[in-house]
């Protein structure tokens, strides 16, 4: 069956503009073009379908894109799912409008942080939700931008950030599969991957935020030597060894 946008859309109970965002996602494959007009198919909303079902169970759209990808999860990989689901779910979620009150920022900045695909919310019931570390993130972003930042320089910076990050933690999922999940001393056993998940996952989350931190600090106190200012930098040095900047996990 051929479909219109407007038609796909509302076939699969989500607003057009729903479906050109998870387009341009790489959550849905562009449809042919006839002339001017583009035709959606079958498979188009079987997949949005799909989409919408792994929202509502918590999923952030970055584990549905990989869930959807070619290779489908297998039965044995129930357990994994389930944890990557555990992470996403569990926690109170906030519309919009609740989470820029919460954080105490204007609403358009959380418009213009998802826009950019710095924060990723889930759709339930056709409602997008955010989640607890949507919120420490909103929260960091305004302490951040108190301090002086510029927030068009901040968000430039993030995206290309956000663009880096994915490209790691892509090629840090496919050293998981290769080297734990499919040929690891665990492979056999299901649950024993799972753990090891959970058990790897804020190591590695406290292992990028040192290294980021340890970098950034570094790079800081090079510019200041290299500036010669003698007051700033003792200042500088001070704060870095103080216990003030000790980077935690939940």
């Amino acid at each position: 069956m051929e479909y219109r946008v407007e038609d796909l859309a509302a076939a699969a109970g989500i607003r057009v503009d729903t479906v050109r965002f998870y387009q341009a996602q790489g959550l849905l494959d562009r449809p042919r073009r006839v002339g001017r007009i583009a035709i959606y198919e079958t498979l188009h909303l079987e997949r949005l379908h799909r989409i919408r079902a792994l929202s509502s169970e918590g999923f952030s759209l970055a584990q549905i894109r990989r869930l959807l990808e070619p290779e489908a999860p297998r039965a044995e990989d129930e357990p994994l799912l389930a944890a990557l689901e555990a992470e996403s779910r569990g926690e109170q979620t906030y519309s919009r409008a609740a989470l820029a009150a919460e954080a105490s920022v204007p609403e358009p900045l959380i418009v213009a942080v998802v826009a950019a695909g710095l924060m990723q919310p889930v759709e339930i019931d056709g409602e997008e939700r955010y989640g607890e570390s949507d919120l420490r993130m909103a929260r960091s972003a305004l302490s951040i931008l108190e301090a002086g930042m510029p927030i068009d320089a901040l968000l430039a910076l993030a995206v290309r950030h956000a663009g880096n990050i994915r490209e790691v933690c892509d090629a840090a999922i496919d050293l998981f599969d290769e080297h734990v999940r499919k040929s690891g001393p665990a492979a056999s056993d299901p649950e024993a991957i799972a753990h090891i998940y959970r058990d790897i996952l804020p190591q590695v989350t406290r292992l990028v935020a040192l290294h980021f931190q340890r970098t950034l600090v570094n790079r800081a106190l090079e510019r200041v030597r290299r500036g010669g200012e003698d007051a700033a930098l003792e200042h500088a040095i001070a704060a870095t060894e103080s216990g003030r900047l000790d980077v935690t996990w939940r």
